[in-house]
């Protein structure tokens, strides 16, 4: 792949081909940056705009031979308009206390993470979390990375992960009361996110991948305007 920039040499490396877990049938390779390099937000941000992401301590991106699927896509803070269905989403949790804390172990969270993934990713590996895999999974020694917590009534209904950028927001993952659906949570959590970038002047939120034959990963189509990077550049126009 091209190098984020002249100055910046860095090695990268890909995994052995897998089964893909968001289409049925497809083989899936990522590619991860050197895992021995020292790692900085401000090495993230530049790997970001290339269309990487943070799993853990790893950055990483889809690099499938024969499939393009999964598609970098970001919101351009500033220009962001909530559309109808948001806007009811966001009057529907004005009762909704958000704070923001540093990454770091609540047994509250990781009840609710784990209600949350037996009841909305039952049999997918993640099921059955531990302690470890949790921390692992959301957190690194490196990153900037922010939980919000979402309360009703001070009962925690909802954690927005996410990392600080020097010029962004990455949404990581977003775990809520699987019981509350009529509030439409990771709506609201990413409204929230949006609306934190734009009170600290950030330029975008980035929502990791779009894929438009998975039902899972194609809401975030509904932010708009949404810009997605295809063929080396970012655009508003997405023609896949």
């Amino acid at each position: 792949m091209t190098r984020p920039s002249k100055s910046l040499s860095l090695a990268f490396y890909s995994t052995p081909r897998y089964a893909c877990s968001y289409l049925s049938g497809r083989e899936a390779v990522t590619l991860f940056a050197d895992p021995s390099i020292r790692k900085t937000p401000s090495l993230y941000a530049t790997l970001s705009a290339y269309g990487f992401r943070r799993s853990g301590e790893h950055l990483y991106r889809p690099r499938c031979p024969h499939c393009s699927a999964c598609i970098p896509v970001r919101v351009p803070v500033a220009e962001f308009c909530m559309s109808r269905a948001q806007r009811r989403t966001w009057i529907r949790n004005a009762d909704v206390t958000v704070s923001e804390i540093a990454a770091r172990f609540e047994p509250e969270h990781f009840r609710l993470y784990g209600r949350y993934l037996r009841q909305r990713h039952a049999g997918g590996g993640m099921d059955n979390p531990t302690v470890e895999s949790y921390m692992d999974f959301l957190t690194s020694t490196w990153s900037d990375t922010r939980f919000l917590e979402l309360r009703v009534h001070g009962n925690l209904v909802a954690v927005a992960v996410m990392d600080r950028l020097p010029e962004a927001l990455s949404a990581v993952y977003t775990f809520f009361d699987p019981d509350a659906d009529a509030r439409s949570l990771g709506r609201y959590a990413v409204l929230c996110q949006i609306a934190r970038a734009r009170e600290a002047d950030l330029r975008w939120v980035y929502l990791g991948y779009w894929i438009r034959d998975c039902r899972k990963m194609r809401y975030k189509d509904e932010y708009q305007p949404l810009e997605y990077y295809l063929d080396g550049h970012w655009t508003r126009q997405c023609g896949h």
